[in-house]
């Protein structure tokens, strides 16, 4: 039986890393796969990858009236919603000093402002047993230089899961958070660094972690398909940190 025979899937941030080997993981296991995309062309590619009949709306968790649009066309083409999976985030690294308005609001618009509203805009779309999978970061405990926003958004969507459980139990759905470590994914570039850049950190990084190298998207997939799945039943507001012993580690 696969784990998620027959269920609905919604996922924000599916078109590429982490969330798009979810949802190809979640429509192996016999999800009918939803995706949220801020352009037609990212939805098509992520959409032929994902395959299983799967389908995608055009829109953006900081652009509200496209978000509940998404929920309400995931209930009509698919039905209810078993499975959501706020994954759309930003990185960025900037020192204090370096950190603008436009910055900072970004960043907080879309981890945290849109990780809220996703989960408060699915609500009434949202089938009774249903499982709703946050992402934020090992960091969301740790501090780290250049990384004060960041951080802070991903501190803020750990703690949404403790008080929406409370305020999910109405709708018979639970919340839990999947907080990766690093993880080669191409969101560093998206973020304006160099291939250079990006493969010098990648070595620093994976000499400090216990694991003696960074994570794989195949490796939280896994860790979002147990969260969303009935394996992980007995879990409500509780996180797991899947990062290759970095919060064990004084990496910096």
């Amino acid at each position: 039986m696969k784990k998620l025979e027959g269920k609905v899937a919604a996922i924000t941030g599916g078109t590429s890393g982490i969330g798009l080997e979810s949802a190809k993981l979640f429509a192996e296991q016999g999800a009918k796969v939803a995706l949220l995309a801020r352009s037609q062309e990212k939805l098509d590619a992520a959409i032929s990858e994902v395959g299983h009949g799967a389908i995608g709306f055009i829109g953006d968790v900081i652009d509200l009236p496209s978000l509940k649009d998404f929920f309400k066309g995931v209930e009509s083409e698919l039905g209810k919603i078993d499975v959501l999976f706020a994954n759309a985030g930003v990185t960025g690294f900037k020192m204090m000093e370096d950190v603008d308005e436009e910055n900072f609001d970004h960043t907080v618009n879309v981890n945290f402002k849109g990780a809220y509203f996703t989960v408060k805009y699915s609500s009434p779309h949202l089938n009774e047993g249903s499982s709703i999978v946050l992402t934020a970061s090992c960091l969301d405990e740790m501090g780290a230089a250049g990384l004060s926003v960041y951080s802070a958004t991903k501190a803020a969507v750990r703690s949404l899961a403790r008080t929406f459980t409370h305020e999910l139990k109405k709708y018979g759905a639970r919340i839990n958070v999947l907080s990766p470590g690093p993880v080669a994914t191409d969101i560093e570039r998206k973020a304006g660094f160099s291939d250079e850049d990006v493969k010098n950190q990648h070595e620093y990084v994976s000499k400090a972690l216990p694991v003696g190298r960074m994570g794989e998207v195949k490796e939280m997939a896994s860790v979002a398909l147990f969260l969303a799945s009935d394996d992980s039943s007995f879990m409500y507001g509780s996180e797991i940190q899947a990062d290759g012993g970095m919060n064990q580690t004084r990496w910096q």
